[in-house]
């Protein structure tokens, strides 16, 4: 009778990740017409959840440095603790002293825009971290992979930079034949992959983990019971996820963003 029953709940899976285009309906297409245009065919959540997360960012910072003071208001600390801590911590360390300013917009803009799209599998009416598509961990890997490699490029020409990331220093003999192959695979094709796939696996499984207790959950509620028990522990550990969410989302957007510094700094060094 158990088996019966429990059959009526359908576990999450990859598949609910494949988000209809907004507007989606059995019976009408995913369009909003006027004069004779159709607008919005094909924009999703995630799409809409990008752009939302560009607009809070830039409101942030904007209102937090428009009126700036010796004695920062609360707002104006916040947004200059999360500065600093990606100045300092993230960019200057890892890129270098010499050339740090100059990544600085875009490794404290690369930060926040991460950070407000992973928070947003938390946020309540959202509750789908954007990076958990594929589509959108592999574009950010991409805009890091072009940075890094064009100022590698920039500095050492393109053969110099092949070189500078391919031969390491102080090798000779035989052994290069066997080193530059694996030194251009890893560092050239590789990085961007594994840089992304960090990001959406972990956004990906938090995810699933976080409805199959809550959907998990309200099933066993609703079959009643001795089954209530069971429903109340899922909410327990849905809640406790939570909040191990929380710190997983702020360390992969910190862990993509200091790898992205480190990439940077070594297409920038001198030496392999």
């Amino acid at each position: 009778m158990s088996a019966i029953r429990a059959e009526g709940f359908i576990p999450p899976g990859p598949a609910d990740f494949n988000l209809p285009p907004l507007g989606h309906t059995k019976d009408t297409a995913p369009t909003f017409d006027f004069m004779g245009y159709a607008f919005f065919a094909g924009v999703t959540k995630p799409m809409l959840q990008l752009a939302l997360s560009a607009i809070l960012v830039f409101v942030f910072f904007y209102y937090a440095s428009r009126k700036r003071a010796l004695v920062p208001g609360k707002l104006q600390y916040i947004g200059e603790a999360g500065y600093g801590m990606v100045r300092n911590s993230i960019v200057r360390d890892n890129v270098g002293s010499e050339h740090f300013m100059r990544f600085v917009p875009f490794l404290v803009s690369l930060f926040f825009f991460i950070l407000v799209n992973n928070y947003f599998g938390l946020f309540p009416g959202i509750q789908f971290p954007t990076a958990s598509r594929a589509g959108v961990a592999y574009a950010l890997a991409l805009i890091a992979w072009l940075v890094y490699n064009s100022v590698g490029v920039q500095k050492h020409g393109f053969f110099g930079y092949l070189k500078h990331q391919t031969l390491p220093s102080g090798i000779k003999g035989p052994v290069l034949l066997l080193l530059i192959p694996l030194e251009f695979f890893s560092n050239i094709v590789v990085r961007p992959v594994t840089l992304a796939l960090r990001l959406l696996a972990n956004m990906f499984a938090g995810h699933i983990l976080l409805m199959l207790f809550a959907l998990g959950g309200e099933h066993l509620l609703t079959m009643g019971g001795a089954y209530i028990g069971a429903g109340l522990m899922s909410f327990v550990m849905f809640m406790l996820i939570c909040v191990l969410e929380m710190l997983v989302m702020f360390l992969q957007a910190y862990v993509f963003v200091l790898l992205t510094a480190m990439y940077i700094g070594g297409a920038l060094a001198d030496e392999h």
